[in-house]
């Protein structure tokens, strides 16, 4: 745990990678469930928002 916090302070792309991995992950799920309105109403920008940090992220240093 405190390897991933590192990570993310000194601005390494594991980490990043990581959380924007579940970012994206958690944006599908909010697509895909049928209960929650708002749930639905926001994952595409949950989804995009990952996206996004994704490619921005892979061009941080290892």
């Amino acid at each position: 745990m405190t390897h991933f916090i590192n990570g993310l302070l000194r601005f390494r792309r594991g980490s990043w990678e990581l959380l924007a991995s579940i970012l994206i992950a958690l944006g599908v799920i909010m697509l895909m469930q049928p209960f929650v309105l708002s749930l639905f109403t926001y994952s595409f920008i949950v989804t995009l928002v990952g996206t996004v940090m994704f490619i921005i992220v892979s061009h941080f240093p290892e």
